[in-house]
């Protein structure tokens, strides 16, 4: 029993956030004939000798309010209810006792680390499954390759995120938020942007999966000190990170965009 115990500050100790701690006592029982009358006398916590020479090894684990598990070993043909009930109640004195103990060294999980792997699971309308997983994959796919993150998704709308550290499965519930679960983007916020398509008139940069804004011509030019631009390829490719800003949200949600020169981001 004392590994449950020590299971317990040792989940703790790594930042398992357990639901309460658990601890586990083992129970014995002696019994004789007393006057003709069998009587029965529960042990708590038994000795290797106790266990070898007594009639029952009665293991009881649980919280402080519920029983976890319990497992019983008898050498006898079969034991009163009542002594059962209260070998019980001495067991749950001995593992309240036993919880005291263990808080006074921990009595909570500590602080993950942030290179401790980790699985995650959120929860998304199943209306917007399709949005995340995108068109053949294409948005699951580039938020697993951006994050480095393993990400499964259930018919229900339950996502499961893995990844070797805390922050890429952070970045990658993140990402999956910011598509199932959008907050409207507001005139002014900032992003490092990634260009995923260049036209005649500018350049569509994604913001966020399934969120991307125009950067103009005209507010292109501004990052080449106004000179004219006769092709846009010239300047930039699909893939380049631009820091932008969002300059004009029109009725229709569609999102104008603004780059943030260097100066502006230095001084941000």
């Amino acid at each position: 029993m004392g590994s449950v115990c020590a299971s317990t500050l040792a989940l703790f100790n790594a930042g398992v956030p357990l639901r309460a701690p658990v601890a586990g006592i083992a129970m014995g029982l002696i019994s004789d004939d007393v006057d003709g009358k069998v009587e029965y006398v529960a042990l708590t916590d038994i000795l290797g000798a106790e266990d070898a020479f007594g009639d029952m090894d009665f293991k009881v684990a649980g919280t402080k309010d519920f029983v976890t598990a319990l497992q019983l070993d008898t050498k006898l043909d079969g034991i009163p209810a009542s002594v059962l009930a209260g070998a019980l109640l001495q067991a749950k004195e001995a593992r309240l006792a036993i919880l005291d103990v263990m808080a006074e060294a921990i009595d909570g999980p500590d602080e993950m680390s942030p290179f401790a792997p980790r699985i995650i699971s959120i929860k998304i309308p199943v209306d917007q499954i399709g949005a995340v997983i995108g068109p053949k994959g294409k948005i699951i796919n580039q938020i697993q390759e951006e994050t480095g993150a393993d990400i499964s998704i259930e018919d229900d709308g339950t996502i499961y995120i893995g990844a070797d550290e805390g922050s890429k499965a952070e970045a990658a519930r993140a990402q999956i938020n910011a598509i199932a679960n959008p907050q409207m983007p507001e005139v002014g916020e900032r992003y490092l942007g990634t260009v995923v398509k260049l036209a005649a008139f500018g350049a569509f940069i994604s913001l966020l999966p399934g969120k991307d804004g125009l950067l103009h011509v005209s507010q292109i030019r501004k990052m080449h000190g106004g000179k004219r631009i006769e092709n846009l390829e010239e300047v930039m490719k699909i893939g380049d990170k631009i820091q932008v800003e969002i300059g004009e949200i029109d009725p229709k949600g569609k999102l104008s965009l603004v780059p943030v020169l260097e100066g502006e981001a230095a001084a941000e």
